[in-house]
């Protein structure tokens, strides 16, 4: 009898421990990323090992398991991350990229593929990705910047435009909230989504060519990733935040 009253006092005493385990795992499952078919990861969550960026570098910092690009109302000068890490050599022709992404107001940024490192200045390179949900810049997240366009207001595009554009009702992502920006490139045809739903294709041509494109940037056939710091409006700052940095690579 003393021993059963013994083992029935010790599991009262275990079942909380048991219990704040059990909801601790569950907490720290909720915040792990779901494992995808063939993905990898291109950022560690801790550091910004395998990222490389140039003049400026401040604007990028490593916080809470993200990338954060702060540029602050006194900084007009421009700022890039590139990945120069071992995932596929990062050189990339064909992949499906999956970034999730959190804008603040104002904010402006670009996630830039088929792109090579360079030191300083707006990248010569690859295209870029449009990150864009309240700037003044009426290309809008998701673009495919002065190429292939999305826009939603209240900024409109000038009269005078001749970039193609598609005109949403309503914006597709918004700031202070999570999502997941996508850019699938199979063979020079490119793929945006957001949240899983397209938003368009957009076809390079002579994608095995390096050749100029009509934004003036050079299209490279093999090219990296790069996080875009854009300057702020006046008197604003431009905030992003960046998490599950992933990729696949497609077959030829």
């Amino acid at each position: 009898v003393n021993q059963f009253g013994e083992n029935k006092r010790n599991m009262k005493l275990l079942l909380p421990v048991a219990l704040v385990w059990l909801l601790t795992t569950g907490a720290l499952t909720a915040e792990t990323p779901p494992t995808e078919d063939g993905f990898a990861s291109l950022f560690d969550g801790k550091t910004l090992d395998g990222w490389k960026v140039g003049e400026n570098a401040d604007v990028f910092q490593v916080r809470d398991g993200m990338i954060v690009m702060e540029c602050p109302a006194t900084n007009h000068q421009p700022a890039h991350l590139f990945y120069v890490g071992d995932v596929n050599g990062h050189a990339f022709k064909n992949f499906d990229l999956r970034v999730e992404v959190m804008t603040f107001r104002c904010a402006n940024s670009g996630i830039y593929f088929h792109t090579k490192y360079q030191e300083a200045g707006w990248p010569k390179c690859g295209i870029e990705c449009q990150v864009d949900n309240s700037h003044s810049d009426w290309r809008r997240t998701g673009s495919l910047w002065g190429i292939r366009n999305i826009s939603w207001g209240p900024e409109t595009p000038p009269a005078n435009n001749k970039e193609v554009v598609t005109i949403l009702p309503k914006p597709a992502v918004t700031d202070n909230a999570w999502y997941v920006q996508e850019v699938i490139c199979q063979d020079g045809l490119v793929t945006v989504k957001l949240n899983g739903q397209t938003m368009f294709d957009y076809k390079i041509s002579e994608a095995d060519v390096e050749h100029k494109l009509p934004t003036g940037s050079t299209w490279l056939p093999l090219g990296t990733f790069a996080l875009q710091g854009h300057p702020p409006m006046p008197g604003q700052i431009s905030k992003v935040c960046f998490k599950n940095i992933r990729v696949k690579v497609l077959l030829d």
